[in-house]
């Protein structure tokens, strides 16, 4: 479920440890922010985080490893293909050595930094061209996905190419017969205004996933995407690795910018115009995050299953902002599927309906001022619902919190279980900062249940309920 580390203006992009897609598997880390959001885990690292929609892939099942699908009964095994992996490039290594030696190590790693914001836009541009290629064209040709299926998934990814094509073609006329590069400021300026179009297509990524996701349960799209992904062309990388390079391209730019400017020296001309370019970039990337964001919150609302008229608030309809969601356990290790809203919690059970899967409440929502919480210890929760004197050595005793909620004399609790530590912790920190949020007063508050509750935490006596200060 996606942790929100805000670099950049509000709503803030965290850029920081960003990279575009490799063939290089990592371990699925569990959470949602925003862009740079959009969407992370439920298996190993169930917490989305929303603060971060553009910093994180969208995924619902896993946000950073390639997808490698496990064989069906009727898919042909293929032996294994030899990877084709993309070379690294320098400009050092590229163009006329002899150059090198009449260059500053400075403007060396200023060749080096403008050259890679030229090769990251070439290969932009092949994987994009890949993925209509090799993935959408066959698709529609072979009636594998209809074609509003496909222009689902796809969104308006067509659009991008020639839109990269255009900065790649700026940036080759402006470098000289010797490889060098003089100004890339006044270019970019001038360029990433057409980034807006990013709008559109990273809005659509939460519901493009979606579909492919359900797609996969179709053998025939199932067995045509495991042959992609074991055809070398695919470098190992999912079609959703490739439809989701775009947005790691956007988010990686005030990236290269900054690599550009830390290079280049204080009186040269093109720094004015990198400054310029800079803040174009945090204020465009910010804009489209806070959209993406927004356009994530509306789709999942739109999938909450309410069994009684009484479950239906306010609070969610009038939330814009999803601060993080996942999933979680109970102390009888039944699965629950939470959303924290900006003003409210939301506690549902993942359901499947007219083939879509939709998350059907589970008891009233939480008002996120009224919600109290606390940071339970190992060994402290006991499946069954016994506090204290549990077996503290048991990996089922671990990673617990509760949240609690009084209303009408009554105390609705709920005792959840993280995946792991990590986990455990965005939770916490997402629940504090959505209580700063709406009451900043009482934000450092939690709970404190210390008695004895029933397997499901249910109403306590409130004099069992305390309030202790948080240590941040």
């Amino acid at each position: 479920a996606t942790t929100s580390c805000r670099c950049l203006c509000s709503p803030g992009v965290c850029v920081c440890d960003l990279q575009e897609p490799s063939s290089k598997r990592v371990k699925p880390l569990s959470r949602v922010t925003s862009l740079a959001s959009l969407i992370p885990p439920v298996k190993a690292a169930p917490l989305k985080r929303i603060g971060q929609t553009l910093q994180r892939s969208i995924s619902f099942r896993s946000d950073c490893r390639p997808e490698i699908m496990a064989p069906r009964p009727w898919a042909k095994q293929i032996a294994p293909a030899i990877t084709k992996r993309r070379d690294s490039k320098l400009w050092s290594e590229t163009f006329d050595l002899g150059l090198g030696h009449m260059l500053s190590s400075t403007e060396i790693k200023r060749q080096e930094a403008i050259f890679e914001l030229s090769q990251g836009e070439q290969d932009l541009i092949e994987d994009l061209k890949l993925a209509k290629k090799a993935y959408r064209d066959p698709m529609l040709k072979l009636s594998i996905m209809t074609e509003h299926e496909l222009n689902q998934i796809f969104g308006t990814l067509d659009s991008l190419i020639p839109l990269h094509e255009d900065l790649l073609s700026r940036l080759r006329e402006a470098r000289k017969l010797d490889g060098s590069t003089d100004h890339v400021g006044h270019i970019l300026v001038d360029w990433l205004p057409c980034l807006e179009t990013y709008n559109s297509y990273c809005s659509n990524q939460v519901a493009a996933k979606a579909l492919l996701d359900h797609k996969k349960q179709d053998h025939r799209v199932h067995d045509f995407l495991q042959r992609c992904l074991e055809s070398p062309f695919s470098r190992k990388l999912d079609l959703w690795s490739f439809l989701d390079i775009p947005r790691s391209r956007l988010v990686k730019y005030p990236l290269l910018l900054r690599e550009i400017l830390k290079h280049t020296p204080n009186d040269h001309p093109d720094r004015q115009h990198l400054h310029h370019a800079m803040n174009m970039i945090q204020s465009i990337v910010a804009d489209i995050n806070s959209q993406t964001g927004e356009s994530e919150c509306r789709y999942y609302k739109e999938r909450l299953l309410y069994v009684e008229s009484g479950q239906r608030d306010l609070l969610i309809d009038s939330s814009r902002i999803l601060s993080c969601h996942g999933e979680l356990k109970n102390n009888r290790g039944a699965k629950l599927h939470v959303f924290l809203f900006q003003d409210v919690l939301v506690v549902t059970r993942a359901v499947t309906q007219n083939e879509q899967l939709c998350y059907q409440l589970h008891r009233q929502p939480i008002p996120v001022r009224d919600l109290e919480w606390e940071d339970l210890q190992d060994g402290e929760m006991r499946l069954g619902g016994s506090i204290r004197g549990a077996f503290s050595n048991s990996e089922r005793t671990k990673n617990f919190f509760r949240v609690a909620f009084r209303s009408g004399g009554q105390l609705q609790t709920h005792c959840f279980q993280a995946s792991d530590a990590f986990n455990k912790q965005q939770w916490l920190n997402c629940i504090r900062q959505a209580k700063e949020a709406v009451n900043p007063q009482t934000a450092a508050q939690c709970s404190d249940c210390s008695a004895d509750t029933s397997a499901e935490c249910p109403q306590m006596d409130p004099t069992d309920l305390t309030l202790t200060p948080v240590k941040t």
